[in-house]
């Protein structure tokens, strides 16, 4: 079968009726994303809950959370080829489809909430010189053909393209200049995380997420460009884990993981030191001099209220980083996945709060908190890119060699599937009854 013959040589996958269901499912989600998509489009936002409360919502906090998520892709990339981590070589080729996931999905967000994507090129040719996100969509595209670069070697490292010589050699020396395109990545990534944490932060008539700072750039700066680097990372441990549990299969060596993980520990309690000391300066410094207490930003509501303040810094900050920087809590499996859940989930937080808290919060004598909940459409087209990414990992995992060290550590599948791969090659008839099963 074709299926099979594209199936990297020894590795062992699961039935293709398996695998066609999976796709059928998400792809019916997806589906569903697309059509409240074109709705958006062609009926106009009034398809979603926004309101002049509101112009932010659902859709900026899902771009700015997978965005920082996919922070793990310029950060191992920093690590395996600037700093020279070569462990991470071995993780580099999944964090980098994480990314590209993640920031084709962020520009697919940013389609919808533009509201008429046929315009977007407006962005490059009639550039608002004096707005942050100018920058920011510079960066974003500009980053995401580098990660687009970084997959493409991937791609023709599969088990057919690979026979081709002129891709097999474009394939090779690709890698071999990678480097300059981690370096890049790098430093694209630095300045648009920076600049969408500088745009709320520059925000005078919001007092939640207005601070002070250096020069220009306001705290929130630097913070959203540390917290991305911090948990982008965890994203793509648990991602790991969680393929790991799904394909019954160790795909990476305890070493690479105990190695990105403790990296990512040690960011995350500096991270959480230095949010920390922004919340203390902001709550007795910044808002009083504005005319505000702590109070009047966490209302009594189940939504807004202390305990996001606390589940953010703590149960998102200090939890995760206490456990990912020592040696028994990394190796301890329920609280390392306990880690980089709770790590994930207090990145995403932070972006919430950043974007929806920031709108909710009374500022005039006469407001009151507005709440918000987005509408089926807004819901289903942030579920389309989760649809889209859950599809690229399938195929791409099927397909192509993701994870190097796989036949290493599963030998006695490995050695199952190569049998059957050569018995089918030789005798194409015995193709369909010995196409690979399991995980």
């Amino acid at each position: 079968m074709i299926d099979s013959a594209l199936i990297p040589k020894g590795l062992k996958r699961c039935p293709t009726w398996q695998f066609v269901a999976a796709i059928g499912v998400f792809g019916a989600v997806a589906l569903w994303g697309v059509y409240a998509m074109l709705l958006c489009w062609f009926k106009g936002l009034n398809q979603t809950n926004m309101n002049d409360y509101y112009g932010f919502a659902l859709w900026i906090w899902a771009d700015l959370a997978v965005i920082a998520v996919g922070g793990g892709a310029f950060f191992t990339g920093l690590l395996r080829y600037i700093i020279g981590k070569d462990e991470l070589k071995n993780i580099i080729n999944f964090a980098v489809l994480i990314g590209f996931i993640c920031y084709s999905s962020a520009l697919l967000i940013l389609g919808m909430d533009v509201g008429q994507p046929l315009r977007s090129w407006f962005i490059f040719w009639h550039a608002n010189v004096h707005s942050m996100l100018t920058e920011v969509a510079f960066c974003l595209s500009c980053y995401f053909a580098v990660l687009t670069i970084e997959y493409i070697p991937l791609v023709l490292e599969n088990r057919q393209m690979d026979k081709v010589p002129f891709f097999h050699n474009l394939s090779h020396n690709m890698h071999g200049v990678m480097a300059v395109f981690a370096a890049t990545g790098a430093f694209l990534s630095f300045f648009h995380q920076g600049s969408l944490g500088g745009v709320a932060g520059v925000l005078f008539g919001r007092p939640f997420a207005f601070r002070e700072g250096i020069l220009i750039w306001p705290w929130t700066f630097f913070l959203f460009t540390w917290s991305a680097a911090a948990y982008g990372p965890c994203f793509t441990l648990l991602l790991t884990k969680l393929t790991e549990k799904i394909s019954k299969k160790k795909l990476v060596k305890d070493n690479v993981v105990e190695l990105l993980a403790k990296i990512s520990g040690w960011m995350i309690f500096t991270y959480t030191i230095a949010k920390l000391i922004d919340t203390i300066y902001w709550a007795n410094i910044t808002a009083p001099s504005l005319g505000f207490k702590l109070s009047h930003f966490y209302s009594n509501n189940a939504i807004y209220g202390y305990w996001i303040l606390f589940a953010e810094i703590i149960l998102g900050g200090v939890v995760p980083a206490l456990i990912l920087i020592t040696k028994k809590g990394r190796q301890n499996p329920t609280a390392f996945t306990t880690a980089i859940i709770l790590a994930v989930i207090g990145v995403c937080l932070n972006r919430w709060v950043m974007v929806l808290q920031v709108m909710a919060v009374p500022v005039m004598t006469f407001d009151t908190w507005a709440l918000y909940i987005p509408s089926w459409q807004e819901i289903a087209t942030t579920l389309l890119p989760v649809a889209y990414g859950v599809i690229l990992i399938i195929i791409s995992f099927r397909y192509l060699p993701v994870f190097p060290q796989e036949l290493e550590l599963n030998p006695d599948e490995s050695n199952k599937a190569q049998q059957n791969t050569e018995k089918a090659e030789e005798n194409p008839a015995l193709d369909a009854k010995l196409s690979p099963a399991g995980a």
